[in-house]
């Protein structure tokens, strides 16, 4: 793993409810691993020094509880499962140590991010002093983002009608998109169709 001297915490986005997929989209597997699992070990591979996880309430999703648990990240809860990615995301933002200096934010709908995409947007982050990093493929930004801790405060904002793209587009002239050869920053499953054509598509190039 790479030297930084600007540590990242990594944040799993993993609370919502699933309605679209109608289970827990977590839970899914891809080559032998949950949604959940992939997101942790793709952010800890790519160079972040630990991981938080934000997940519903254990009394109905304890399985996920488990398998977070046990790969030693960090689980805290959104009560609410409803609420807004914003407020999961500050969940995940208060719970982050103290000395580090930026958090990688992935949906746990994103399964397939390569952990070398992780790994780029981390040194771009160490070596550039940008505030916002982003992955682009094919000319549209993507997942992970890496958001400096100086833009934390705005996150915790009550009023962001789109949530964390509010905040991005206030600081467009400071971002700094990092191009990949990774459709996996593009790759949203979010519906049983979503997780079939995934599927499809891994075992076709297997």
């Amino acid at each position: 793993m790479t030297s930084r001297s600007r540590s990242v915490v990594g944040i799993v986005l993993s609370a919502g409810r699933s309605q679209r997929m109608g289970r827990p989209k977590a839970l899914l597997e891809i080559d032998g691993l949950t949604f959940l699992e992939r997101a942790i070990t793709t952010l800890l591979s790519g160079g972040c020094t630990s991981v938080i996880v934000v997940l519903p309430p254990p009394d109905s999703t304890q399985t996920m509880w488990e398998i977070a648990g046990s790969t030693g990240a960090r689980l805290v809860e959104n009560p609410n499962p409803d609420s807004e990615p914003i407020d999961s995301l500050r969940i995940g933002l208060d719970g982050a140590p103290t000395e580090v200096h930026a958090a990688a934010v992935l949906p746990v709908d994103h399964p397939v991010v390569r952990e070398s995409t992780v790994a780029a947007l981390l040194d771009a982050f160490e070596s550039r002093g940008s505030i916002i990093v982003r992955p682009v493929f094919e000319d549209r930004p993507g997942h992970p983002i890496v958001l400096e801790r100086s833009v934390w405060g705005e996150l915790a904002e009550p009023d962001l009608p789109e949530g964390t793209r509010t905040v991005v587009r206030r600081h467009l002239t400071e971002i700094d998109d990092v191009v990949v050869d990774d459709p996996g920053v593009r790759t949203n499953i979010d519906t049983p169709d979503d997780y079939a054509r995934e599927l499809e598509k891994r075992r076709c190039e297997n």
